[in-house]
């Protein structure tokens, strides 16, 4: 015999839903590769995470597919977070302070499909690209005025043309809870870096415990910054959207 309460799947996306219904003017600060100091809303995040959403679909990005990003901490990366996972594809976080050996190994076990990443990364990114078999697309997280007069390559995006190319008319998918939503990689273990995948379950409880008094203790009153990257990550910076806290992600 099944409940009758209401039946709501666990999504990331529905996170950023909350957030920007009921914290919409709170505020998520970031130092930018670029130097400068940028702060935009949840609600501006939201906006520009569905424009994001459109953007990987135009892209050829399906359910399941795998996006990887070489990031710092800014609010670019987080709305990779909402749009990749929130779509239905697997975010993957690289660790940008592996070797280019072993960065090559990961993209291609993982079989990454598109390649976001930051201006600081372009020459390590160039110098690794003919080894990476299933990347087909590059995507550079800053705007036009940001991006270099010639690079090796092919067929290089701006991430903010490609917001510009999009209305932010989209409508979060509703799918199982279990599915993958984030991939990442082990460091410093035997032999080859090991893949994990999270599902947005997993993501969402770690989260909910994560917000509870006797964990964090956090609240819409604080302000907390995220310096942490990779696994520890996804976790750190979606619970900032149910906590409807003010967000500091320096680099």
């Amino acid at each position: 015999m099944n409940g009758q309460m209401m039946q709501q799947p666990l999504l990331i996306s529905s996170l950023l839903m909350h957030a920007e219904r009921h914290h919409g003017e709170q505020r998520v600060v970031s130092r930018r590769v670029e130097g400068d100091i940028h702060r935009l809303t949840y609600r501006e995040v939201a906006v520009r995470g569905r424009r994001m959403a459109n953007a990987l679909s135009a892209l050829g990005v399906h359910a399941g597919a795998r996006v990887a990003t070489l990031a710092w901490n800014g609010h670019r990366h987080l709305e990779l977070y909402y749009a990749v996972s929130g779509s239905g594809a697997v975010l993957h976080t690289l660790n940008p302070r592996l070797h280019a050996d072993q960065l090559c190994y990961i993209a291609n076990h993982a079989e990454d499909q598109v390649l976001f990443f930051d201006l600081s990364f372009l020459s390590l990114v160039e110098a690794v690209a003919s080894r990476v078999r299933t990347i087909s697309r590059f995507v550079l997280m800053t705007d036009r005025a940001h991006m270099p007069a010639a690079t090796t390559l092919p067929g290089l995006h701006s991430y903010e043309e490609l917001l510009e190319e999009q209305d932010d008319g989209y409508n979060w998918p509703q799918f199982d809870e279990n599915t993958a939503s984030s991939l990442c990689y082990t460091s410093g273990t035997t032999g080859n870096p090991k893949g994990v995948l999270f599902s947005h379950r997993s993501t969402l409880l770690h989260t909910y415990a994560a917000a509870l008094p006797d964990a964090l203790n956090l609240s819409a009153r604080d302000v907390a910054g995220c310096l942490i990257l990779h696994v520890h990550a996804t976790v750190a910076r979606i619970r900032g959207s149910m906590e409807g806290r003010h967000g500091g992600e320096p680099s």
